[in-house]
């Protein structure tokens, strides 16, 4: 027998031995609770190319570092208003130097994509948006020679509100896709009275909530002709309280609390439906001197399933800027600002 031929067993016994050892790490680490960062899940939320992962930067606001001086104009997302109504004041008492001034577009309507316009315009500092990048203005910030950055700051839902006398249990998001679309149009379609449904929508162009809706929602699919247009979010729950057959969608914040309408609980599968709210519910009855509250455990851990994140959108180069951009993120994820987040009825990131 060749010398060769005595080698293969012992070579055979060597791979064996060393494939044996291999899965043995792995199982031991993944008893450990390593985990391999490509079979990560984000819970729910959509990541992006430009999106940074957050950290924690500090407790209050006096703790974040470089906070440049100046007066800096920032705009966008209507969403957001509520978050800067209440974060704006306590960081320029913090720091006096940096002075933040919110700044509605020349034309058009405030929003998310106003907003980015304006950056990639040099009109303002940073953006707030409700939604991601999408590819056009991430294709026009690459056609300028600008970079840009995604720094998410919060969670938020979006809600399905309907006239408070309706009864309905609830929805799956594929009967909410078909009634915006146009194939569901009576209530009794999807288990409710014989009574036409009157969806109403904020127009495309009008900001993040609707292009989120369109795109993430509808999977991009045309709103139905039959979808009544309104002017603003106050507007469609005025009209939504009188409509007994009208629905409505908005950040969750800005309908879980009202008086007026009954925020609706969404489900992935039929008869698996998670309210917007922390149960029980409030009815509209007991309204104003009780309302109901966000569902934060839902939104956080996905359960519900429409969610999305809340950014700020900040060029990413050496420019004062974008300096001021990281810096007004850096304070929203502080412990402080996170619970003034939480506060103003959105849901903390970390």
């Amino acid at each position: 027998m060749s010398r060769n031929s005595n080698l293969l067993p012992l070579l055979f016994s060597l791979v064996l031995t060393c494939s044996l050892l291999g899965v043995g790490a792995v199982l031991v680490l993944r008893l450990l609770g390593y985990q391999n960062p490509l079979e990560q899940v984000t819970g729910g939320l959509s990541t992006s190319p430009a999106e940074k992962t957050p950290e924690r930067s500090g407790a209050n606001f006096s703790d974040v570092s470089n906070v440049p001086s100046g007066t800096f104009q920032y705009g966008g997302s209507t969403t957001w208003a509520p978050i800067r109504r209440d974060v704006d004041p306590l960081i320029q008492a913090a720091w006096p130097n940096f002075r933040l001034r919110y700044t509605d577009p020349v034309t058009g309507t405030p929003g998310s994509g106003s907003g980015i316009r304006m950056l990639l315009n040099n009109q303002i500092a940073f953006a707030q948006s409700s939604r991601p990048l999408n590819n056009q203005e991430r294709q026009q910030a690459q056609s300028q020679g600008i970079k840009l950055v995604e720094l998410p700051v919060a969670i938020d839902g979006l809600a399905i509100a309907v006239n408070p006398t309706l009864k309905i249990p609830g929805l799956t998001v594929q009967q909410v896709v078909d009634i915006y679309t146009g194939k569901l149009r009576n209530w009794s379609q999807v288990g409710g009275p014989n009574l036409t449904i009157t969806p109403f929508s904020r127009r495309l162009e009008d900001g993040g909530t609707v292009e989120f809706f369109v795109q993430e929602v509808l999977g991009g699919q045309q709103l139905s002709t039959n979808v009544v247009m309104v002017r603003d979010t106050t507007d469609a729950l005025r009209r939504l309280g009188t409509t007994v057959g009208g629905i409505y969608y908005a950040s969750a914040p800005e309908i879980v609390g009202q008086c007026s309408v009954r925020p609706l609980p969404l489900g992935r599968q039929p008869n698996q439906y998670v309210p917007p709210y922390q149960e029980p519910y409030v009815d509209s009855s007991q309204c104003p001197q009780r309302r109901n509250t966000l569902n934060y455990q839902g939104f956080q851990d996905g359960t519900y399933p429409v969610t999305r994140r809340l950014f700020v959108i900040a060029k990413d180069d050496n420019s004062l800027d974008a300096q001021a951009g990281r810096a007004y993120a850096a304070l929203l994820l502080t412990d402080q600002g996170q619970a003034i987040i939480e506060k103003v009825g959105y849901v903390r990131l970390r």
